[in-house]
């Protein structure tokens, strides 16, 4: 006789869907969630130490008294007869009442004694238990303060705070023990774009057991594994159901409208057996709008059809950890990155860039692009000044069409711009990781620059293109290149002759 014993939900699961959806499932967990408007963030328990109390104390007996029968002299016949043996008698009668006296007394001592040091080291406990309730009571007040703080600030739409609340929000979503539950979140407020780095879980987290089946004729039980089919559809289905799910969370509890576009990168950590190393891969990638993602009825929808349908980014089979392009990362970390200063509070007519101080120059393109892309809610990071063909600057841009990470080179250049400076920039942009690369020169470029960047993620502004971008953030200069190669040739004459 068999029997097929359904594995138990803590791991190991019998159908192999149902643990998954139980934890997973994207329509019955959710509802409108925001744990800071509940208080649920608040620590609300009560201090449950008992208040620690002092044993009864022992009693004290009560003293003998001479007057004791035990204490009276016992006299016989010839104790009454004969005066020396009574007074023996009461001799031996008092001794012994001293004696029983000396006992209570030690014994007396000693309650006494015992009693004192439990008394004591219960008012030690008592103290020690009022400062621990008073601890308890300023930690839970301070506790309380920084959620109202952070409710405050997410009610002001201030960065720090949205990020905080938000972390909160994808961290009460219930997965199991065996997923990971790291997420990094970054936000441009301008344009109410939230791009979040999801780290998912590798195949290895998944249970791989679906039943075990008992022979009782052999008294014996085998495992019966998951199919590799099976494995692989649970696997996928899985992923993209934890990446509609953190989406659907993340607009829902959106009460104070500060998004309008999420970006969700999803991460799997995973050991490269070819190479026996760790690599963490981005495998999926989603961008889409609140207005078009709560119009979703996400109780009906096939998990791998609505994210394609939205535009998402994967791989055709997400267990190979086949790794993609995020849409859009915000990396910012950048050991390169320095503070800029400002030049173009200084431009006028007189100023002729291409005569310009290179570092001077180099501030300048950073400072336009600054303003132009701020505007529209993007960031520009001032890189290390090298003078090397290096880069320059690097603009976080979050237009989900033209945006990303975009490379910016400057080249206060008096003769035409060669292809080669086209080529590195090209380089560059690849290297980077970059969506797109500017070069901007005080000059112009050669016809085979132009041509080499047809099709290229590239943008080459010349010298009157520059002008044209000042003046239209309110700032004049002028660019004469014969001018500038005579300033620039006597400086040089200068330097060497300054080195002589």
């Amino acid at each position: 006789m068999e029997r097929y014993l359904t594995a138990p939900a803590n791991g190991q699961f019998g159908k192999e869907h149902e643990i998954w959806k139980q934890f997973i499932e994207l329509q019955r967990s959710l509802g409108k969630l925001d744990p800071i408007r509940d208080n649920s963030l608040k620590d609300q328990t009560s201090f449950s130490t008992p208040r620690p109390t002092a044993p009864e104390p022992k009693m004290v007996s009560q003293p003998p008294a001479n007057t004791d029968p035990q204490f009276q002299p016992k006299l016989g016949f010839l104790d009454r007869l004969l005066s020396s043996r009574r007074r023996l008698r009461r001799a031996e009668a008092e001794e012994k009442f001293r004696s029983a006296h000396d006992r209570w007394t030690v014994e007396k001592e000693a309650t006494e004694k015992a009693n004192s040091e439990s008394a004591a080291k219960c008012k030690g406990e008592v103290e020690a238990w009022e400062e621990q309730k008073r601890l308890n009571a300023d930690g839970k007040a301070k506790q309380h303060a920084a959620i109202e703080r952070l409710h405050t600030a997410y009610e002001h739409k201030e960065p720090d705070g949205l990020i905080e609340y938000w972390d909160q929000v994808l961290s009460r979503s219930e997965y199991p023990d065996s997923f990971p539950r790291g997420f990094t979140l970054d936000y441009i407020p301008e344009t109410k774009l939230l791009v979040v780095e999801y780290s998912l879980p590798d195949v290895s987290c998944f249970p791989k057991l679906k039943e075990v089946k008992y022979t009782k004729s052999r008294d014996e039980f085998k495992e019966i594994h998951l199919s590799d089919k099976a494995l692989r559809e649970t696997y996928n289905d899985v992923l993209y159901q934890i990446t509609l799910r953190s989406v659907f969370e993340l607009f829902q509890s959106d009460a104070v409208d500060a998004i309008d576009t999420i970006v969700l990168n999803g991460w799997v950590n995973s050991v490269d057996k070819a190479i026996g190393k760790e690599v963490n891969a981005c495998i999926l990638s989603l961008q889409v709008t609140k207005a078009e993602f709560l119009l979703l009825n996400l109780a009906n929808v096939q998990p791998k059809a609505c994210f394609k349908k939205l535009k998402g980014v994967s791989g055709s089979d997400l267990l190979g950890l086949s790794a993609v392009r995020p849409i859009l990362q915000l990396n910012k970390e950048d050991k390169r990155f320095v503070p800029s200063y400002g030049v173009v509070g200084g431009l006028d007519d007189s100023v002729n860039l291409a005569a310009m101080d290179w570092l001077d120059f180099e501030n300048l393109i950073r400072e336009l692009f600054e303003k132009e892309f701020s505007r529209d809610g993007g960031e520009v990071k001032i890189t290390r000044a090298s003078r090397d063909g290096g880069v320059d600057a690097i603009a976080f841009d979050p237009d989900p069409i033209r945006g990303g990470k975009i490379v910016i080179q400057a080249k206060r250049y008096t003769n035409p711009v060669g292809v080669s400076a086209v080529r590195d920039l090209f380089g560059t942009v690849h290297n980077e990781g970059a969506t797109k690369g500017i070069l901007v020169t005080t000059s112009d470029y050669g016809p085979d620059a132009y041509e080499f960047a047809k099709g290229k993620p590239l943008t080459l502004l010349s010298g009157s293109e520059l002008l044209y971008l000042l003046h239209k953030h309110g700032h004049r200069a002028r660019i004469n290149l014969a001018e500038a190669k005579k300033i620039l040739a006597a400086e040089e004459q200068a330097t060497r002759s300054g080195r002589q």
